[in-house]
């Protein structure tokens, strides 16, 4: 990745930036913000700004540390920046909450003088749009000709995983309907949430990206993986949205099951390091984007173990197309989001002892290529080319110039 300096690469004009408010940080595991960020910078210039840290952030979470060390603002390719907001300690607090979006507002605002061309006598000053997925007041911090609040999470229902009281949560969700010009959302619950509330929304869902799974069978196996064939997989977050009873049902009938991603801490404990520890199954922890493919050769039935929550019940998992976009098969929980997707391509159930029989009969059946095609071509339908797509036309970016390539993986 090319780390250029803000002072020495400027983006063509302030009216044709988008700021992009992200929940995740860019160079985290790649999610719903850095796919929809780096497609959408094929339509338009986007300074992606990141969850604001502080000094407390990076001790309480040691996979952040590396935070650390970059600049606040850089400029990664010609028409992608990413801004790292700091913030004081314990702005998750009453009263020290309220400074979180004035501080990540004047932050904005900073990067945007450094990123964008004076502005002409005259000109027009705002943005060209302000995309957020984040409930804070920003809306001001970068005036823009369109904003378009995109909810990929229901926060309210969410409010205990993420340690923050619900009221606040809902105060603010509120103001953030009431203020943005449009509303998108991740799922069909949530879209039926915000509409029924007198907040008409689209729905744009969570997408895959094709090309970083088009050559799975031809990568090497990751090497570090011991587990005799055939194998179940997961790949994503290991915490409280994931039922650990449906991965121990899965061990339980002797199949080799492979962990792939960070363990949030505190999650199951005991219970945990009781699974990971038999012999039928291995942990390897979190791995980067780009070395998934590796791990995905080695898996032949992907899980998408999502527990029954009001909050999982309002998410798009990202993992059930990544998993058909490699060619593999799926079982997954029952949820909204898989009922919209429409396909026999993906198996499902919801108790323990019914999971792992889906299990059990996708490990069984054969592979053939025209089968394996037919989950990638599904996938290719719902790729981030297209969600951005539906971005780009609600905040009316124009249509991407054809001399600007892909983004890379």
């Amino acid at each position: 990745m090319t780390v250029v300096s803000p002072t020495e690469s400027r983006f063509s004009d302030r009216a044709d930036l988008v700021v992009y408010f992200a929940t995740t940080q860019y160079d985290g595991p790649a999610g719903t913000d850095r796919h929809l960020a780096d497609q959408l910078s094929r339509y338009a210039p986007v300074l992606f700004v990141d969850p604001p840290i502080s000094v407390l952030t990076l001790r309480n979470h040691p996979d952040l540390r590396r935070l650390a060390d970059e600049p606040k603002l850089r400029v990664l390719r010609p028409r992608l920046a990413r801004l790292i907001p700091w913030v004081v300690p314990g702005v998750t607090r009453p009263g020290l909450h309220r400074l979180v979006a004035p501080t990540m507002r004047r932050a904005t605002r900073a990067a945007v003088a450094r990123l964008a061309a004076p502005v002409r006598r005259g000109a027009d000053t705002r943005l060209a749009a302000v995309v957020s997925t984040r409930i804070d007041d920003l809306w001001s911090a970068a005036p823009a000709r369109r904003t378009l609040f995109y909810a990929t999470d229901d926060v309210t229902a969410g409010a205990d995983l993420l340690g923050m009281p619900r009221e606040r949560l809902l105060r603010h969700e509120a103001r953030t309907l009431r203020t943005a010009e449009t509303v998108a959302a991740v799922s069909p619950p949530l879209v039926r949430r915000y509409t029924d509330a007198g907040y008409p929304a689209f729905l744009v869902p969570n997408g895959c990206d094709p090309a970083a799974y088009a050559e799975v069978d031809a990568v090497p196996p990751a090497a570090e993986v011991r587990l005799p064939g055939p194998v179940a997989g997961f790949v994503g977050h290991l915490n409280s949205r994931i039922d650990l009873a449906l991965l121990e049902a899965v061990a339980d009938a002797g199949h080799s099951l492979l962990l792939v991603g960070p363990r949030a801490p505190g999650y199951q404990p005991e219970r945990f390091d009781a699974l990971v520890g038999r012999r039928n199954v291995q942990w390897v922890g979190a791995k980067p984007f780009a070395a998934l493919p590796g791990y995905l050769r080695v898996i032949d039935v992907g899980l998408t173990p999502y527990a029954q929550t009001a909050f999982n019940q309002a998410s798009f998992p990202l993992k059930t197309l990544e998993y058909l976009a490699a060619g593999r098969a799926v079982v997954a929980t029952p949820l909204p989001a898989t009922n919209w997707l429409g396909t026999d391509l993906i198996q499902v159930a919801a108790e323990p002892a019914q999971f792992a029989a889906q299990v059990a009969a996708a490990l069984s059946a054969p592979r053939p290529a025209t089968l394996v095609a037919r989950r990638r071509e599904f996938a290719a339908r719902h790729s981030w080319a297209v969600r951005a797509r539906l971005i780009a036309d609600l905040v009316d970016l124009p249509d991407p110039s054809p001399t600007e390539g892909e983004p890379p993986a």
